[in-house]
C-alpha cells in the first residue's frame, strides 16, 4: 500500500504539470523550420508543411489565383486602339469623270479616342487587378487560418487521448490495488466494480475522441485538397508563445497589411482613375483614313486630244471627328464615377472598423487565455495534485473510500484537459489575430 502514493504523485507530476510546462515554454523539438512567407508556425514544423501543402494545392485559392489572372488579361485590351475599318465601295452606276470612270473605292480608316484615354483605361483596369490580387491575397490567408484551426482542433484531440490513456492505466493500477485488498479482506468488491466502471467510461470516451480526430483529419484534408481518409500523423505541439498585446501596432499592422484593407484602398483609386476617365468623354474622338479610288482611262477617238490625267487613280486623305453633343449621357457617367468612389471610401472604413473590432476581440480573448492558463499552471494543478495525494494517502489507511479516490482523479483530469483545452484555444486565437492584421503573429524573426 505504501507504493501507491509515490506512484500516483510521479504519474500526477509527470502528466500535469510536466505537460503543462512542456507547452507553455520549454522546447518541444529541435531542428531549424523554413517558415512559409507571410505566415508564423511557431517553430512547428508539421504545421508548416501543412501550410505549405494548402498553399499549393486548395481548390479555392486556385479558382482565386485564375480569377486574378483573368483580371490582368483586361490591360491589354483596353488599352489598345480600336481595330481599323477597312471598306471596299462598288459603284453599281460608274461615275463618270473627265479622265475616265470610277469603277469600285477601297477605305481604310482608324478611329483614336482623346489624348490620354486609353492609358486612363489601363490605369483603371490595372488597380481592378491590383484589388483582385489582394482578395486573392486574403483567400491565402482565410486559408492558413483555416488550417491551424483544423490542425490545433487536431491536437487537442491527440492531446486528450494521451490524457484519458494515461487516465486508464492508472485506473488499471487502482483496480489491481483495489482487488488486492480485496483478496486481502481489507477492501470491499464494491471498490472494485466502481473501478471497473470506471475504466469502462474512460474506454467510451477515448474511443468517442477517435471517431471525432477521423472527422478532424477530413477537414484538413479536405485544406489540402487530399482524400479525406489521408492518415494524419499525431500532432505534438511547439512550445506556445508568449505575446505582447499592443493594439496600436496591431491596428497599424491591420490597415497597412490586411489585404481587404488594401483592397478597399485600390477600390477607392480605381474610382477616382473612372472619375477621370469619364470626365474625358466630353472631348470628341478622332478618325483618320485614306481612300482609293479606282479609275478606268476614257476611251480617245483617233485624232482627238487626250486628257491630262487619263486613267489616273484617286487617292484621298480624310479626317473626322466626334461631335460630343449628349452632355447629360456624360454627366451622368461622371456622376456615377463620383457616386462609386464614395461608396469605395465608406466601405474602406467600414473595412477599417472591422478590422479593428476583430484586433481588439481577439487581443482580449489572448489576454484572457493566456490568465487561465497561468491560473491553471500555477494553481489549479497543484491543488488538484495534492488533493489527489491525500486522497491516496487516506485511501491507503482506509480512512477514504473509493469514490472520493475517484472523484479527486476526476478533478486532475479535468484539470489537464482544461490546460490542453487553453492551450489549443490560445494557438487558435494567435492564427485569428494573424489573419485580423494581415502579417504574421508572433512575427517571424530572421
Amino acid at each position: 500500500m505504501r507504493r501507491l502514493t509515490p506512484f500516483a504523485l510521479a504519474l500526477a507530476v509527470a502528466l500535469g504539470i510536466g505537460w503543462a510546462q512542456q507547452h507553455t515554454g520549454e522546447p518541444a523539438r529541435d531542428g531549424a523550420v523554413q517558415t512559409v512567407s507571410g505566415f508564423s508556425s511557431n517553430g512547428d514544423t508539421q504545421l508548416n508543411g501543412y501550410m505549405r501543402l494548402a498553399l499549393d494545392r486548395n481548390p479555392g485559392l486556385s479558382r482565386a489565383l485564375a480569377q486574378y489572372r483573368s483580371v490582368l488579361q483586361r490591360l491589354p485590351q483596353v488599352s489598345a486602339l480600336p481595330d481599323p475599318m477597312l471598306a471596299f465601295t462598288n459603284y453599281l452606276r460608274t461615275p463618270e469623270t473627265r479622265v475616265g470612270s470610277q469603277t469600285n473605292a477601297v477605305t481604310l480608316s482608324q478611329q483614336f479616342p482623346w489624348f490620354g484615354t486609353l492609358g486612363m483605361r489601363e490605369q483603371v483596369a490595372a488597380k481592378e487587378a491590383a484589388s483582385y490580387r489582394q482578395q486573392y491575397e486574403a483567400a491565402k490567408d482565410e486559408t492558413v487560418r483555416q488550417v491551424k484551426t483544423a490542425y490545433y482542433s487536431l491536437a487537442f484531440i491527440d492531446l486528450a487521448v494521451d490524457i484519458n490513456g494515461e487516465e486508464r492505466r492508472l485506473l488499471d493500477h487502482y483496480e489491481t490495488l483495489a482487488e488486492s485488498r480485496y483478496r486481502q479482506g481489507a477492501g470491499l468488491q464494491q471498490a472494485v466494480v466502481k473501478l471497473q466502471a470506471e475504466i469502462t467510461r474512460v474506454q467510451s470516451r477515448l474511443e468517442e475522441l477517435r471517431s471525432r480526430r477521423v472527422d478532424a483529419e477530413a477537414s484538413l484534408n479536405t485544406l489540402m485538397n487530399r482524400p479525406a481518409e489521408t492518415p494524419v500523423a499525431k500532432v505534438e505541439l511547439a512550445p506556445v508563445p508568449a505575446v505582447d498585446i499592443d493594439y496600436k501596432q496591431l491596428y497599424q499592422a491591420g490597415r497597412r497589411n490586411r489585404p481587404e484593407v488594401l483592397a478597399s484602398l485600390l477600390e477607392i483609386e480605381r474610382d477616382e482613375k473612372r472619375i477621370e476617365l469619364a470626365r474625358k468623354d466630353y472631348w470628341p474622338s478622332f478618325s483618320v483614313g485614306g481612300t482609293f479610288v479606282n479609275v478606268l482611262a476614257r476611251p480617245v477617238a483617233p485624232g482627238a486630244m487626250v486628257p491630262d490625267s487619263n486613267g489616273m487613280n484617286v487617292w484621298s486623305v480624310n479626317f473626322g471627328i466626334s461631335l460630343p453633343l449628349h452632355r447629360g449621357k456624360y454627366d451622368a457617367e461622371v456622376a456615377e464615377a463620383t457616386e462609386a468612389k464614395l461608396a469605395s471610401t465608406h466601405g474602406y472604413q467600414e473595412t477599417v472598423n472591422a478590422v479593428e473590432s476583430s484586433i481588439r476581440e481577439v487581443g482580449f480573448r489572448i489576454g484572457t487565455l493566456r490568465e487561465q492558463m497561468t491560473l491553471f499552471n500555477t494553481t489549479l494543478v497543484p491543488q488538484t495534485q495534492q488533493s489527489l495525494q491525500s486522497a491516496e494517502a487516506a485511501y491507503s489507511t482506509g480512512s477514504l473510500g473509493v469514490l472520493d479516490l475517484l472523484d479527486s482523479e476526476r478533478v486532475l483530469l479535468e484539470v489537464r484537459l482544461g490546460v490542453a483545452q487553453l492551450v489549443t484555444d490560445y494557438m487558435k486565437s494567435l492564427a485569428d489575430m494573424e489573419r485580423a492584421i494581415g502579417s504574421p503573429f508572433p512575427e517571424v524573426k530572421p
